[in-house]
């Protein structure tokens, strides 16, 4: 036949087109990143050394890690996503010599990460222009961790042509030296032909609930009901969601991502000849595509999963879909689900044939909530459900399915109307249809068609999808570009789904749901008056027929069932044969191959035990998201709008359509103003009568949008007027909304939806129930609701129900309500009445006591009741009530009913950015009510994307460098502190994660680094150090310098002091000083000397230079100290010594000491017997002790030696105190970062000793929580108190002070105790009085340690 070639020149692998494929590259040193490369991006992966070490495999998880959390059982991976530069991908090869089109996800197994890729494809649907489908004919798993598997080939005994490639690549290779791929079974599953996928459109949801428009591509709105890559690519798809709005729209550019559906899915070309619906002169062909969706939630093979889980999911549930695309820009869509029977039973596999016995596994009671709640899932979804039960009774098992269905049935909520109603009237309808008693007749399957008269009912209900072009361009000129497609407009929504099943919900149910699309088609192609012709149905046949085969191969092995009658309309003997075969097959594969399907099933979707995600992580994109939320105010801006809502009951009359509608569309209120948006509800807009109350016809509702478009083009026609457009429209029989908009404002709006909620007979009719259609505009999510509540005086009680029914079982796409937008208008008939009598409401009216009125209204009553329109107001009422008049006077109703005045008709808002301009009525006489009208102020969040998009830009650039490019492409080797990297604090309040390259207490989170050179001195005779006096904070105002120059002394070592002394500078001594600087032999205490010859001396020296001296005039600043942990106990005598030649300085520069009343006691106690001084220490190193710095050391006069030189003996107490009590400093590693200033400044040499002044008092730090007086000379934990380190103004801030230690009575076992408060100075014995005591009491004032250095948190 002719479509039979035609087909398959359309169809028949052609593979997708190049702008949708991408190349997969990797690099192997110094780590194995793998990237796949778009034309202008790149989605680079790299695994983290940090993945979990409890899990070895599916199911196999250690002891430690079974209580951890989820995320410890996870492989993590960086991902990066950037433009391609110049360099980014240099050193880079190609992975495989293919475009690859897609990418499936990423999956765990073992300890090994794998991403999957699709290697080749071939275009098997066009659903319209724009829109394909590919089906997935190759997969490949490349490892991101190992390249074990990069030359595996895999082995499928079914293709030839891998038995060819594995003889050619086994040649020399033993049996036992194959290496099998992981993920061999997971290859030969996605590359069976039963996956399908579009890089064009979401293929998980209907077209129903995707954007009208064919262009518009939402990853964000994933049916993972459908989605069978969920598992994963969900950690894809969540990097995705964090990036910004730029980098999302370049990643679904790029077509990387994909989204893969099992089922089935096919176009046929319809040729204009064949075509039902032609297109003039255009000759583009017509496509009729049929889709079906399996769904993955009970997903398993035939005997494997039946019937349903505790979630209410079912075995083998599928949504097919028939959709059907004219050039003349129409397209139709229709749904229904089959799926197995909902109750919990099982089947074993058996050998003999229709031998497999049904067990009912639980109660009908016990069944009930998972019962329950797939019907509440149904109904959510697709609005009313009619279940079409093909079982028979004749076989035991099938009739106690049947009665247990029955049951369930009887007993759900959804099946129970309200009131008198029948059981018609119930959302939840049932058909029980034997299939195979009513096809044993002489008509054979032909009886099958007898179906339609008892669902015929329900089929008009649900009517079906359509939308069509809009005849407006939707640009601001007016003019529709050549080759720019137009805007699609929603005429129609299906507002049921029939549910069909049989056993397996393969053979039977095909059949019966080829029926019903033909059934759907029929009526929309008769509302437009057209037929199709006798090819047109053969195209549809073969379609459902190749359906059913793929769905049966999917579920039981082989093709369906009786797909000669479905393909031909009649049995032959042929075909019977064929069905023997194929249950023949079934049965092997049943018995043999489906628990092995299954286990594979089940790795695909993540089911295993102790199978975890994929985590990814980008160390950038969430912190840039976080500071763009918090500076969204420099990019976004709020803008005032103006919003025009009509609602009108037209009482089914058509003859207004002709009249001058401006007095109600274009009011004086309105002035110049033109609104950007329109919404206009009808109710009644067809006659409610028991023939239309099923059937939604849209061909009144396009009549009145043409009659309101044009009285808005005729009314706003100035030169300086904008042209309005449809934006979406919706009807629900009678309730129809339309909304309008200015054609400038469409680039602001996006995100149109539609949703329709039936209350007419408990949900069933469309006589009753709202029209909801909702938009972002910009920033901003509005929402329209019209609505027609139930009707009579005393019913306020229904409408209440009816407003929670709408209010609560109203969704749109993603779940989303009406109450999850920032501006709700409800506006339509919602029915509520005036309580007073006939006479008295009348009389009221004659009076215009418009106040009396309102007081017995009673919406206004049930408002404030709380028992309607929660928080929602009303402005108020200063017009006429709206209903009933008598048609074409200003009389109310004259009729034998008699009805009472009432404000029927009703506008309501809720929103904090809503302001009312006008509420009235406007004198349109043609129906029994008055259209009422209302005009908003708005105002809409406008971001201006170009300001944020370069905001984003600069946070970026700024946190890469902050982070030092560790990114997954960073070409540096690994460590095991890629994991803190990106992630944010564990609580509120707490800073991030911090390692030895990232500490979040430098300069704001800055990786630890120094940049800066110190400037070069003034003469050779100086050195350049840090100022020591400048501020802590670099950004505080100060007159100080950063650097200065000091003096320079003879030693080697002290030039280096200053800088290289701080754990927080990074200079390599070891390669400026000589190898004795860096000796490591004991040192040995120097004989007594004479102090007169020891100059002022900068910093340290090492021992074997402590004997020469150098000349200084002046002192430079102090260092900071240097810590060695292999100083012998006699170190610090020589510049103990020293410094008693020295006059006292302010107390900042002297050693302090424990006050005499918490000295050990042996320094209270004369010691008896003491080493000599120049003994050396034989026995393991003593812990660390500080050492005076040399510039305190220095002499103040020649005169004063011999006065001091007799304290000798007390500093050696002093010493061996300070040995005794102090335990050895931990090893710091150096960073790379500047450490900051000094404390302070050189000694005063001036003036004698006078120890009756108090000391200065010295600034506090900010955050000590203890003042000067009470700090004390506390000691922090691990530090070792140094002269010179108080803080002083522009000094270093320290920690709070920790305990000190408490002296012991051994000395080599030191112990720390909480610090008491310090004592009073003890007073000083006479036998010390001829003594100078240099470490005598300095009460309160703080003396900082080496912790001093340390900035503060």
């Amino acid at each position: 036949m002719e479509y039979n070639t035609s087909s398959s020149a359309l169809w028949s692998g052609q593979p997708p087109s190049p702008e949708k494929s991408s190349q997969i590259l990797i690099r192997d040193y110094p780590h194995r990143v793998i990237a796949i490369a778009s034309n202008t991006h790149a989605l680079i992966l790299r695994h983290s050394t940090a993945a979990n070490d409890g899990v070895d495999g599916f199911g196999s998880i250690s002891a430690r890690t079974r209580t951890n959390t989820f995320d410890n059982l996870s492989s993590k991976c960086m991902v990066e996503f950037a433009p391609k530069s110049n360099n980014l991908l240099d050193d880079y090869r190609p992975l495989t010599p293919r475009p690859i089109y897609g990418t499936l996800g990423l999956i765990s197994i073992g300890r090994d990460v794998f991403l999957c890729v699709i290697t080749q494809a071939s275009r098997v649907a066009t659903i319209r222009p724009g829109e394909t489908v590919e089906r997935i004919e190759a997969v490949q798993f490349f490892c991101l961790n190992s390249a074990d598997y990069d030359d595996v080939v895999t082995l499928d005994p079914y293709n030839d042509a891998d038995s060819d490639a594995t003889s050619m690549y086994g040649q020399g290779l033993g049996r036992n030296q194959l290496v099998e791929h992981p993920c061999q079974e997971l290859q030969k599953l996605l590359g069976n032909g039963t996956f399908y996928y579009s890089t064009d459109f979401d293929v998980t949801n209907r077209m129903q609930d995707r954007p009208a428009d064919a262009e518009t591509f939402n990853i964000d709105n994933f049916d993972e009901s459908f989605l069978w890559n969920s598992f994963m690519i969900r950690p894809l798809v969540e990097f995705r969601s964090r990036l910004q709005q730029q980098a999302r729209e370049d990643l679904d550019v790029s077509r990387i991502l994909t989204s893969a559906i099992r089922g089935f899915c096919r176009s046929w070309a319809i040729p204009q000849t064949s075509a039902p619906l032609r297109a003039g002169r255009t000759g583009l062909p017509s496509y009729l595509t049929v889709t079906s969706r399996l769904s993955c939630k009970r997903a398993g093979t035939r005997f494997n999963a039946r019937g349903i889980d505790d979630d209410g999911n079912v075995a083998n549930f599928v949504e097919t879909e028939t959709t059907y695309w004219s050039p003349r820009g129409v397209v139709f869509s229709y749904v229904q689900v089959r799926g197995s029977v909902p109750v919990f039973w099982e089947q074993a596999a058996v050998l003999l044939p229709n031998q497999q016995k049904i067990t009912i596994t639980r109660s009908a009671d016990g069944t009930q909530p998972a019962f329950d709640k797939h019907f509440a899932d149904l109904e959510k979804a697709y609005g009313a459900v009619h279940v079409i039960n093909l079982l028979t009774t004749n076989k035991p098992g099938e009739f106690e399915l049947t009665n247990l269905y029955r049951i369930g049935i009887h007993n759900c909520p959804l099946s129970r109307p309200e009131g008198v109603q029948s059981r018609d009237h119930a959302l939840l309808r049932d058909t029980e249809y034997d299939f195979h008693a009513e096809t044993k007749g002489p008509q054979g399957y032909m009886a099958a068609n007898e179906i339609r008269r008892y669902i015929e009912g329900s089929a008009d209900g649900f009517a079906y999808y359509l939308a069509q072009e809009s005849d407006d361009p939707g640009d601001i000129n007016g003019s529709n570009k050549a080759g720019k497609p137009r805007r699609y407009v929603v005429v129609l929504q299906q507002e049921g789904v029939f549910r069909t099943n049989c056993l397996d919900c393969l053979d039977r149910t095909n059949l019966i749901q080829t029926i019903v699309s033909q059934m759907a088609v029929e009526a929309f192609l008769g509302h437009r008056g057209e037929k199709a012709s006798s090819d047109f149905w053969s195209r549809h046949s073969n379609l459902w027929a190749d359906n059913g085969d793929s769905l049966s191969k999917i579920y039981a092995g082989t093709g369906a069932l009786k797909s000669s009658f479905t393909r031909h309309g009649k049995m032959s003997l042929a075909g019977a044969i064929a069905d023997v075969r194929k249950s023949a097959t079934r049965l092997y594969h049943n018995n043999f191959t489906d628990k092995a399907r299954q286990t594979t099933i089940d790795t695909l979707l993540g089911r295993l035990v102790g199978q975890a995600p994929v985590v990814l992580y980008d160390p950038i994109s969430d912190y840039v998201a976080g500071e763009l939320q918090r500076r969204s105010g420099e990019f976004s801006m709020n803008e005032t709008i103006h919003i025009f809502v009509g609602t009108f009951n037209l009482n089914g009359r058509t003859d207004g359509i002709d009249e001058d509608l401006s007095v109600w569309l274009c009011p004086p209120e309105l002035g110049s103003k033109q609104p950007e948006i329109i919404a206009i509800g009808f109710q009644e807009i067809v006659e409610l009568n028991p023939q239309q109350i099923m059937n939604s016809d849209p061909t009144r509702k396009q009549m009145w949008e043409q009659a309101i478009k044009r009285t808005l083009d005729h009314n706003y026609s100035r030169e300086d007027d904008e042209k309005y457009v449809l934006l979406r429209s919706g009807q629900l029989v009678g309730a129809a909304l339309c909304i309008f908009v200015k054609a400038s404002v469409l680039p602001h709006i996006k995100n149109v939806e539609g949703s329709v909620k039936k209350t007419g007979m408990s949900g069933i009719a469309g006589n009753k129930g709202a029209v909801a259609i909702r938009l972002d505009y910009a920033n901003t999510p509005i929402c329209f609701v019209t609505a027609h509540l139930a009707a009579g005086f005393a019913n306020y009680d229904e409408r209440n129900r009816d407003y929670a029914t709408i209010d609560q079982g109203l969704h749109f796409q993603r779940n989303r309500g009406i109450v999850d937008h920032e501006s709700v208008i409800w506006f339509g008939d919602f029915n509520y009445r005036i309580g007073l009598g006939l006479e008295s409401a009348k009389e009221l009216v004659r009076q215009r006591d418009l106040e009396r009125l309102f007081e017995n209204d009673q919406l206004n009553l049930q408002m404030v009741a709380g028992l309607a329109f929660q928080y929602y107001s009303e402005a108020r009422i200063m017009f006429m009530p709206t209903y009933k008049y008598d048609v074409g006077t200003d009389e109310f109703d004259s009729s034998e009913k008699a009805r009472i005045p009432a404000w029927t008709d009703r506008i309501l808002r809720k929103g904090t950015n809503l302001r009312q301009l006008a509420y009235n009525s406007a004198p349109l006489r043609f129906s029994d009510h008055r259209p009422v009208y209302a005009i908003f102020e708005c105002k809409v969040n406008i971001v201006n994307e170009r300001l944020r998009e370069k905001i984003s830009r600069q946070i970026y650039e700024r946190r890469r460098a902050e982070v030092g490019g560790e990114t997954a492409n960073l070409a540096a080797e690994e460590s095991d502190e890629e994991d803190l990297i990106g992630y944010e604090a564990i609580e509120p309040g707490l800073p991030p994660s911090s390692s030895d390259r990232q500490k979040w207490w430098l300069e704001n989170g800055k990786m630890a680094r120094s940049t800066i050179n110190p400037p070069k001195p003034e003469s050779p005779a100086c050195i350049t150090i840090l100022n020591p006096k400048r501020p802590t904070n670099p950004y505080a105002p100060t007159d100080e310098p950063d650097w200065v120059n000091v003096p320079r002394s003879d030693s080697r070592l002290s030039s280096f002091s200053s800088m290289s002394t701080s754990p927080y500078e990074h200079v390599n001594l070891s390669a400026l000083l000589s190898s004795s600087a860096s000796s490591t032999t004991p040192r040995k205490l120097p004989p007594p000397f004479d102090p007169s010859t020891l100059p002022a001396k900068v910093g340290r020296k090492p021992v074997s230079e402590d004997s020469r001296s150098a000349q200084s005039d002046v002192a430079p600043p102090p260092p900071p100290p240097r810590r060695q942990t292999g100083m012998s106990t006699g170190s610090t005598v020589n510049n103990t010594t020293a410094a008693l030649q020295q006059k006292r300085v302010p107390v900042t520069n002297v050693l302090p000491v424990l006050p005499l009343a918490l000295r050990p006691l042996e320094q209270q106690q004369p010691q008896s017997s003491q080493q000599p001084v120049q003994q050396p220490i034989k026995h393991k190193p003593a812990p660390p002790v500080a050492k005076k710095p040399a510039h305190l050391a220095a002499l103040a006069s020649p005169q004063n030696s011999d006065e001091h030189t007799s304290s000798i003996p007390d500093l050696k107490a002093l010493k061996d105190s300070l040995e005794t009590s102090l335990p050895g400093l931990p090893s710091r590693r150096s960073t790379s970062t500047v450490s900051g200033s000094f404390s302070n400044g050189p000694p005063s040499n001036n003036g004698s000793v006078k120890e009756e002044l108090p000391p200065p008092q010295l600034p506090r730090r900010a955050n000590t929580g203890a003042s000067v007086a009470s700090s004390g000379r506390s000691t922090p934990t691990g530090g070792i108190p140094l002269v010179g380190l108080a803080g002083q103004a522009g000094g270093i801030e320290r920690k709070p002070h920790l305990p000190i230690r408490k002296p012991s009575a051994t000395a080599a076992q030191p112990q720390a105790v909480k610090q008491p408060p310090p004592p009073p100075p003890a007073p000083r014995k006479p036998a010390m009085t001829s003594t100078v005591d240099l470490l005598g009491d300095d009460t309160g004032v703080e003396v900082g340690g080496w912790e001093a250095l340390k900035p503060s948190t």
